[in-house]
């Protein structure tokens, strides 16, 4: 049978009362539901057997039986739907959800659930829009009691588009973030590298040495943030990979600094505190230089007055043996209402400059080597941070 047919009929299960929990039908429980989900509800209101009720789900279930009426509509699907579930039970599938595709066609009888091939299993998930033009996702899968009989069962799965929407705005942020930051280094490095090849004579040593030095550095900074998309694309997919060595957190903190210092800082600007008896530490050196050179890089750039970086065996009931590293400023700090934010993508705080994705590496990457990161308010005022690393196993006992 299509679905499509209207009208009521005796044949068919009427509908069930507003009271009848779960959106089940008086059939009791619908056949060919995903494995392990059962819908049937004992007289105590519980589930019975070791399933569980459909309301418990999280995303939209709907089934209909052979004829092409629903027996099932659990409340994620009222919700989705905005149709209660003692108006859909009972019904016709395509009536109770009459489910168009981005091109405005029908779904229901452009799929035919119940005629067409016999060897047909279902629906792959697809965005289709309910009346009113909301978007859902859909899928479908068609319970036959032979592999090429009839259909006994359709079983429909719905869910929201907003988490879909939120990764597909991301990446579209992601993609505006790197043209611009792209664009930027590229058409500098293009316009003096084609203004040295054409007029290379007519410039002195010293302008010469000026334009491959602007150029340098441009290429560098393209090169820091392809770094920065492939960390990124790591984190995102927990590919990150933690090659574990001893590493001495005060050494690395000392040529941080050193390496400020040789590019015009203050020795003043900075204070270094060590704690004694540091637990060994086992972690990847080139990350956790990686680490502090941002939170350092942050402090001097958007922090004032003295940056100080203390590194102390961690302390506390809740905190893993290992080591916990502070660097904070006397600046203004991070307003409350952002300090949720800090670590997101994207994160600027109230001076632009940079991609916004360091602090989310960052996090990516202590978070890697089991460690945690937070952020407050310093003593001095401006902005704390401080992240915390367990002593780790060597990489080769892991």
């Amino acid at each position: 049978m299509t679905v499509g047919t209207s009208g009521p009929s005796d044949a068919f299960p009427a509908p069930a009362s507003a009271e009848g929990g779960a959106g089940v039908g008086p059939d009791g429980p619908p056949d060919g539901l995903p494995d392990g989900i059962g819908v049937g509800v004992d007289p105590d209101g519980l589930p019975d057997g070791i399933g569980i009720d459909p309301d418990d789900l999280p995303d939209g279930l709907v089934v209909a039986d052979e004829h092409g009426r629903i027996i099932c509509f659990n409340a994620a699907a009222a919700r989705i739907t905005a149709l209660p579930a003692h108006r859909a039970l009972g019904r016709p599938l395509d009536h109770a959800l009459p489910l168009e595709d981005l091109k405005g066609r029908r779904w229901w009888p452009l799929t035919d659930p119940y005629g067409g091939l016999a060897t047909r299993v279902g629906q792959p998930e697809r965005n289709l829009l309910l009346p009113g033009g909301r978007e859902v996702l859909v899928s479908a899968r068609y319970v036959r009691q032979v592999p090429t009989g009839p259909v006994r069962r359709v079983v429909v799965s719905i869910r929201g588009t907003e988490a879909r929407r939120r990764t597909e705005r991301s990446h579209a942020e992601l993609i505006a973030t790197v043209a611009h930051e792209l664009r930027s280094p590229l058409t500098s490095v293009k316009g003096f590298t084609a203004t040295l090849l054409a007029k290379w004579e007519r410039f002195t040593d010293d302008q010469k040495r000026l334009m491959l030095e602007t150029v340098d550095a441009d290429a560098n900074r393209v090169t820091r943030l392809i770094a920065e998309l492939l960390d990124i694309s790591r984190i995102d997919s927990g590919r990150l990979e933690v090659r574990r060595q001893p590493v001495d957190l005060a050494a690395a903190v000392g040529r941080h600094v050193q390496a400020y210092t040789a590019g015009g800082q203050s020795p003043d600007r900075f204070f270094v505190r060590v704690h004694h008896d540091l637990p060994e530490l086992w972690a990847d050196p080139d990350k956790i230089d990686q680490v502090l050179g941002n939170l350092l890089e942050n402090a001097v750039r958007h922090g004032d007055g003295t940056v100080t970086i203390e590194v102390a065996p961690t302390s506390g009931e809740n905190d893993e043996k290992g080591t916990a590293v502070t660097v904070s400023d006397e600046g203004p700090g991070i307003p409350e209402e952002s300090m949720s934010r800090v670590f997101t993508r994207f994160w600027r705080g109230s001076k632009r400059g940079g991609t916004g994705l360091g602090l989310y590496i960052v996090k990516g990457i202590v978070e890697a080597h089991g460690g945690t990161i937070t952020v407050g308010r310093g003593p001095g005022g401006g902005a704390e941070f401080r992240f915390t690393l367990p002593v780790g196993t060597p990489a080769y006992l892991t």
